[in-house]
């Protein structure tokens, strides 16, 4: 699928579900990483990650493209168009569109690894994604030397 294709497919579902043409861009855009989609309220037009097509399909995409067409649709006519807002939740249950995307699993998602330190003193634990400079860096509670105890545990949260 190409983004013309995307433009046409964006087209067809907001003249079927919202009644109203959308008269914007509809693109894919390969930068996004966690995310199905966005709406940019600066220029009203909609970027979808292709990942998600890729990955689960066209009813994955049809999800996404309702989704961000409600961002579009409300913010267009002055209405609640964030998630908290009321109107924004009214018209995804309308029109049937998720209000999460499903969740990919890609390189980037997946658990990064981290080190456990530990205090000499007073034994208080801690994990950091990042090297510490124990030379540097004391214990926040007692102030004593830490040490580190392992390496590249993985996180499972």
């Amino acid at each position: 699928m190409e983004d013309k294709d995307l433009q046409r497919l964006t087209e067809e579902i907001s003249l079927a579900f919202f009644k109203v043409p959308f008269q914007h861009n509809a693109t894919f855009n390969p930068r996004l990483k966690t995310t199905g989609g966005r709406y940019l309220t600066s220029t009203s037009n909609i970027e979808i990650n292709k990942k998600y097509y890729d990955a689960l399909g066209i009813e994955e995409l049809v999800g996404i493209i309702k989704h961000e067409l409600c961002h579009y649709h409300l913010h267009i006519r002055g209405r609640g168009y964030k998630h908290r807002d009321q109107d924004f939740r009214k018209l995804l249950k309308e029109v049937g569109a998720p209000r999460f995307c499903t969740p990919i699993h890609t390189a980037s998602t997946k658990p990064k690894a981290f080190r456990i330190y530990k205090c000499v003193d007073c034994q208080q634990i801690y994990k950091r994604i990042r090297k510490v400079n124990t030379i540097k860096y004391r214990c926040g509670k007692c102030r004593g030397k830490l040490e580190e105890m392992q390496k590249n545990v993985d996180i499972k949260e």
